[in-house]
């Protein structure tokens, strides 16, 4: 019989690994009760910052594919995450003329809007983080937060290669 672990803590015997798991649960938390911007979730913000740096001069529109290659996530997701915004109003999609299963995505008027919106929000915050811890601090914070990633980055690698996927 498997034994149940309700809390992780419990296997975690190191004071430092105690304390980082605390730290990191308390984003989840953060995160959990954030405010959508203009009613969109997260992944759908980052869905419209994905279409508008993927949209061009030359071709405004995105393929589904793109979108789910530049974002790692699969097409399916791409078409869920897409219904939404389209009911909002916020991207439109267009068939091909020439290839009716490509559909173009692109941003609306209202699409773009909130887009300039969500970044100058999210520029204050971290202005605001700036300004909270410092900028001696907030350079160490960035350099950690760039070394731990790192650190998962390689860890995945090598689950993947001792699982033989790679």
């Amino acid at each position: 019989m498997e034994e149940q672990i309700h809390n992780p803590e419990e296997k975690i015997h190191n004071p430092t690994a105690q304390k980082l798991m605390r730290a990191f649960m308390q984003f989840h938390r953060v995160q959990a009760h954030q405010r959508n911007f203009a009613n969109c979730t997260p992944g759908e913000i980052r869905m419209l910052f994905c279409i508008r740096s993927g949209a061009t001069a030359g071709n405004p529109e995105m393929k589904v594919s793109e979108i789910s290659k530049r974002l790692h996530v699969t097409s399916p997701t791409v078409t869920q995450l897409l219904k939404g915004l389209e009911a909002n109003g916020l991207v439109e999609r267009r068939i091909d003329p020439t290839d009716r299963r490509a559909v173009g995505i692109t941003l609306t008027k209202r699409g773009e809007l909130v887009v300039v919106k969500a970044a100058e929000a999210f520029a204050a915050s971290f202005e605001g983080l700036i300004e909270y811890l410092g900028e001696e601090e907030s350079n160490r914070l960035a350099d950690l937060l760039l070394k731990v990633a790192h650190y998962y980055s390689e860890k995945v690698g090598n689950q993947a290669a001792w699982n033989g996927v790679e």
